[in-house]
């Protein structure tokens, strides 16, 4: 049986909640209210999230805020090159009970509700894989044991631009599984003043808490039951068409485009986008805001475009431009043939 829409009631008082989430965050991270809207749309969306920026501009700060705001159990993974796959996902242990050794499964500290991957791209792509399975199944195996991680549970990873040194690139698979890549910018001037005058070095923000981690899982959940009109749909089907190559003018230096996950993730993220606005249904503007951050870390240029100082925003720009969000209709005279 098709699951039950939600009502008005149940998006308003949601949007509502996502409102005093939103203003708790804002009293931490001044001047990032775009910011804080992607991660939230992001985070009830049920995805994980990137955040690529030079360091010192308030990325891990920002998931610190969110884990004390949604009273989430947090974890922190500082990601360095010597770092290994065990050190994230827990080891077994020898120990001895009634006079018998066995191994015994440690955790790690990817189990927890949110996981701060600090610096991931500092680590080299082994250990990176370690995040794999955690981020699509939920669960880690070691020893051909799975053990399953808590609810909710997400990835909110900071990686510095690729061009400063003692960074590997994140595999494919790896960005495929983050539903958003957000760039972290410096902040304006006014906003740089603000920070000055109003925080003290090494002194931890006040944060409001406001949710628990029961009321954000009841959010996903009206999250993924807003309205996705098939117009919608179609048009979601049809952007992440034309990210291949031979598909769309737009895709001409595109190597390789957007995954069916690319769809399903942005079918999510502009359910909860509409959510957050507190409107029943998601619309092509929707699609739109969220094309950017689903599709910018999913395509790969190739070797020309990127040397010409291409990059994957201009694409998506040229996608937008050329893909209309309503299918032209076919003229009567094919149609007959």
């Amino acid at each position: 049986m098709a699951e039950k829409i939600a009502t008005e009631s149940e998006v308003r008082a949601a949007s509502e909640k996502l409102g005093r989430l939103r203003r708790s965050l804002s009293e931490v991270l001044f001047g990032r209210e775009a910011l804080i809207d992607q991660v939230l749309v992001g985070l009830v969306a049920g995805g994980h999230i990137l955040l690529e920026g030079l360091p010192g501009l308030g990325k891990t700060e920002l998931v610190k805020a969110l884990a004390r705001a949604i009273r989430l159990e947090a974890k922190r993974i500082q990601f360095t090159p010597d770092l290994l796959p065990g050190d994230i996902t827990g080891n077994p242990m020898l120990q001895e009970a009634d006079g018998r050794k066995q191994f015994v499964f440690q955790p790690g500290p990817i189990f927890g509700n949110l996981v701060l991957a600090d610096e991931v791209n500092r680590a080299s792509p082994k250990t990176q894989s370690a995040l794999l399975e955690a981020m699509q199944e939920g669960s880690v195996t070691v020893m051909g044991e799975a053990h399953p991680l808590p609810r909710p549970f997400f990835v909110l990873a900071t990686q510095n631009p690729i061009e400063l040194e003692g960074t590997y690139p994140l595999p494919e698979a790896q960005l495929d599984r983050f539903l958003f890549k957000l760039e972290v910018k410096r902040s304006p001037l006014a906003v740089l003043e603000r920070i000055v005058r109003e925080r003290d070095l090494g002194a931890e923000p006040a944060v409001t808490p406001v949710l628990d981690s029961a009321e954000l899982l009841a959010l996903m959940e009206v999250s993924r039951r807003v309205y996705l009109p098939d117009v919608v749909a179609s048009y979601i089907a049809r952007l992440v068409d034309a990210t291949h190559a031979g598909s769309s003018r737009s895709a001409a230096d595109v190597k390789f485009g957007a995954s069916p996950r690319a769809a399903i993730a942005m079918a999510a993220a502009s359910r909860s986008l509409a959510l957050l606005e507190g409107r029943i249904n998601a619309s092509f503007e929707d699609v739109q805001a969220a094309a950017k951050p689903v599709l910018r870390h999913r395509l790969i240029l190739d070797y020309g475009a990127r040397l010409e100082g291409g990059s994957t925003d201009q694409v998506v720009d040229s996608l937008l431009a050329e893909v209309p969000p309503r299918e032209k209709p076919v003229p009567a005279t094919l149609q007959e043939a």
